[in-house]
């Protein structure tokens, strides 16, 4: 399958045989780098990382997957460039374009990788925006498949903000045929369009997507049990608030009881002990030290299939 030369800003954008095509290509990657056998697919392409916003598992992963695959990454914190400060965003992508072969960036606003592709004449990927963290939904999917050998037919619950992650989330499972089923406090549910959209999707897959306030019916029967941080990158100033309204959404043994007895549990870190108890983090049910493994093996498929 040919992907050559696309953005990556959100999966709305792929078809689930897309999308399917990454995940294998992510295993063979995940084999190779297993096994020390080094793909050299992307010898002699340069790969442009803007960060607007720090990062451990997106900055190691890209990096290496870049070594891995036989090219250069650059980083490019706000600190190095004119990104919106000297230099407009638009005039940006059109110097990296001239550049390097591909741009990855982690930003604040959606609308700002939005730009960057619009003006760009090489691949951009969304390293994770305030609505889309695409990058992150392939490792989750990855990782769920390992775990359960199969996607469809899943239920996954989601419990916490409904956060870009949930919006990702809502679209990668409504594409693969998982039903999901998210619990919030009032005020914090996803984007109602993004939750139209998928609900859409899931629809002609013959699953569903439910959004509640109810934490215990969301994780009843899960196969999966999700969270993130309650309070992102950015929302500092609303912590004390956020964290008082979201304490029944916290992720307790007393609340997976209710899920089945093989679920797994999920956790995009860093962890901050305030959305799931240690008991669970550190659970034989928790596999996200796998999950943020896969976002490695995940962004080589991405880099090799739309770079390459």
């Amino acid at each position: 399958m040919d992907l050559s030369g696309r953005h990556l800003l959100s999966l709305k954008d792929y078809t689930p045989e897309e999308i399917r095509y990454l995940l294998d290509e992510s295993k063979k990657f995940k084999a190779d780098f297993k096994a020390y056998k080094r793909n050299r697919v992307l010898d002699g392409f340069t790969l442009g990382m803007i960060f607007q916003k720090k990062s451990t598992r997106t900055r190691v992963s890209t990096e290496t997957a870049m070594f891995f695959l036989g090219g250069h990454a650059l980083f490019l914190g706000q600190d190095d460039i004119q990104l919106g400060a000297g230099e407009s965003i638009k005039d940006t992508a059109r110097v990296l374009s001239r550049m390097v072969d591909g741009i990855l960036a982690r930003v604040y606003a959606h609308e700002d990788v939005d730009i960057l592709s619009k003006n760009s004449s090489i691949p951009v990927i969304n390293a994770l925006s305030d609505k889309y963290h695409p990058l992150q939904i392939l490792a989750d999917l990855l990782t769920i498949e390992e775990h359960k050998g199969k996607l469809a037919g899943l239920k996954l619950a989601w419990v916490g903000d409904g956060n870009n992650v949930c919006n990702s989330l809502l679209i990668g499972c409504a594409k693969m045929g998982m039903n999901m089923s998210v619990a919030t406090p009032k005020g914090y549910e996803p984007s109602e369009e993004i939750v139209e959209l998928a609900k859409d999707i899931a629809e002609d897959n013959g699953v569903k997507i439910i959004i509640s306030n109810d934490p215990v019916a969301v994780v009843t029967n899960a196969d999966v049990v999700v969270t993130d941080t309650f309070v992102s990158m950015g929302e500092e100033a609303e912590a004390e608030k956020k964290l008082a309204l979201f304490k029944k959404y916290v992720i307790t043994k007393e609340l997976v009881t209710n899920a089945k007895s093989n679920y797994i549990f999920m956790h995009c870190l860093p962890y901050k002990h305030k959305e799931a108890t240690e008991e669970v983090f550190e659970s034989e049910n928790s596999v996200v030290f796998d999950e943020a493994e896969n976002r490695l093996h995940t962004v080589m498929a991405v880099l090799a299939s739309l770079m390459g």
